[in-house]
This record gives C-alpha cells, structure tokens and sequence, in this order.
C-alpha cells in the first residue's frame, strides 16, 4: 500500500488528470463521495443534511500553498462568507471552520506569518460573531512551530481556537502536554503529509503506539479533544480511555471525514458521543481528493477503472 502513495500524490499536482477526473461521470462520484461541491451553497446544504442527523461539522474552504495576496484575501473572503451562511441557517451551534495558514499567507516570503495572524484574526472575529469557533488546520511539519505561534497569539483573543496534532510525527506528545489545558480544543489526527524518518515515524504500529500516548495525555488533561481517527480500534481504545480518566460524554468528540464510515459516524452519534464530520469544499478539491486515496488505496482501482472506462 504505502509504494502507491507517492505517485498518487504526484498526480496531485497535474491539471491534466484533474480536468479529466473533474469531467468524467464516475469520478464525479467518487469526487461527491469525499467533497460536496465547490460552492458555499453546497458546503452548507452538506452542513444542514448532517447537523439534521444528529451530527457536528468543521468546514474547511479548499487551497494551500497560496503565494499571492490576493488569493488570500480571497480565501478569507470565503470563510467570511460561508460564516454568514451558516448564521443565516441557524447552524453555528453546530458548525465550526477548520483553516490551513498556507491558504491565508503563511508561505508568501517575508509577510507570510505576520499575514496569516492577521487573516486569521478576521476568521476568528467572524466566527465568534457568528456564535461558532475556528481550529487551525496543521500541515507538514515545516510549518509546525509557525502555526504553533500563530495559534498562541490568537488565543490571546480568541482562546477558543482549536489546534490540531500529527500523532506520526516524534515532537508531537510533547505538543499535547503542551496543549492539555483548561479552553484547549485539540485535534488528535495521525496525519496526512509525506514526512522523512527523522522527524515521522514510518510504520502504522509506530503511528498508532503514538496516537495512544497522546489520546492518553489529551484525555487525561483539561482541555477539550477531538479524537480525529476512522480506525474502529483507535475509537475503541479512545472510548475506554474516556472511561478510564473519568470523561463524559460532551468533554470530548470524535471527527471523522466527510464521506468516510458514514455509518460509523451515525452510529457513534447515536449512543450519545458527539461525532464531528470535517467538511471540505471550493474549488482547489483535487489535492484534497488525491490524498484521501493516498491514505486509502484500496479505494484506487475503482478511480482508475472509472478513468479509462468513460469518455
């Protein structure tokens, strides 16, 4: 499996593929199966249909790596106004947004971390008038202590801004340590970036050896964690781990991704556990969905079957 993730990501970055992926009648569907459309509309019908299911959602508008100012103010512009689209539905008790510091500035050279806070600033303000909260997305760990610091200066206003972790990466247990105070939100995650050995561990059972030890430092701490995992065995261990430290259900959820375990999210929902559904939309999908089939191969055949079957 993990000799098919780097030439499904490299095919992340050709426009080509995208326009035939984008086009052709049966990866659409896979395409709708992982993200519901490109438009606010769309990103807020998805919102409604899951709230309506006993559901919670985090949103993220689609793009990374932005190198012009404009796309970032564009990107603001866009979670500004899915913000005002989710009051309007009366969903912010229910809605959250997640955003990558990439998307808003933070790798245009010289401005970008002094950018990002400010861009994220405005996020932050207009999500707390619209009564919901923001988590700061994490992406390769080149930008781990950058996104660390902008956090850390946001909560200085906004202290209920979320964090995310990477458990496959070394540093990250003592990020939880770190991060497992009282108003703390934090995103467990195992992460979704190739990273080199000196800083990742390279094997699942290194991975999930880590997630346990940083559920057990987030759940045994007095923040709030969001347990981000669609392993049946790490939402076991999670929930025993819940018991363990004394936790009700509602002092922590569960996240999963739009269009994975469905069932599994329903049915978490059902017996009480607050189950979260990470939303992602706009038009930058393509990278997005390369990676999810990167993490799930298994899911590639049928891609390209799709891709050489119709025209």
């Amino acid at each position: 499996m993990s000799l098919l993730r780097q030439p499904i990501l490299l095919l992340a970055r050709s426009s080509a593929v995208k326009k035939l992926v984008s086009t052709m009648p049966v990866t659409s569907g896979i395409v709708t199966g992982y993200v519901p459309g490109e438009s606010t509309e769309a990103a807020v019908e998805a919102s409604a249909a899951l709230v309506d299911d006993g559901l919670k959602v985090t949103l993220d508008y689609l793009g990374e790596d932005t190198l012009d100012t404009q796309q970032a103010d564009a990107t603001v512009a866009a979670y500004v106004d899915l913000l005002a689209a989710l009051g309007s539905r009366g969903l912010p008790r229910s809605a959250e947004v997640s955003v990558k510091l990439s998307a808003i500035g933070q790798a245009i050279p010289e401005i970008g971390d002094k950018l990002a806070l400010e861009n994220a600033r405005t996020i932050c303000r207009a999500a707390r008038n619209a009564g919901t909260t923001v988590t700061l997305d994490m992406e390769d760990h080149t930008t781990t202590d950058r996104t660390l610091a902008v956090l850390r200066d946001l909560r200085k206003d906004f202290p209920e801004t979320g964090a995310v972790v990477q458990a496959y990466l070394h540093r990250t247990e003592r990020d939880c340590r770190q991060l497992a105070h009282e108003g703390s939100r934090v995103r467990l995650c195992k992460g979704a970036y190739s990273e080199p050995d000196d800083v990742a561990f390279q094997d699942k059972i290194d991975v999930d050896k880590s997630y346990v030890r940083c559920l057990k430092v987030l759940l045994g701490g007095d923040g709030y964690p969001m347990i981000a995992t669609h392993d049946p065995r790490m939402v076991e261990i999670a929930a025993s781990l819940a018991s363990r430290y004394g936790r009700a259900q509602g002092s922590y959820e569960f996240q999963m991704l739009y269009g994975i375990r469905p069932d599994e999210q329903r049915r978490l929902a059902g017996i009480g556990e607050t189950v979260r559904v990470y939303v992602p939309y706009g038009q930058e999908w393509y990278g997005y969905l390369m990676r999810r089939l990167a993490e799930r191969p298994q899911n590639l055949s049928f891609f390209l079957k799709s891709l050489i079957s119709k025209k």
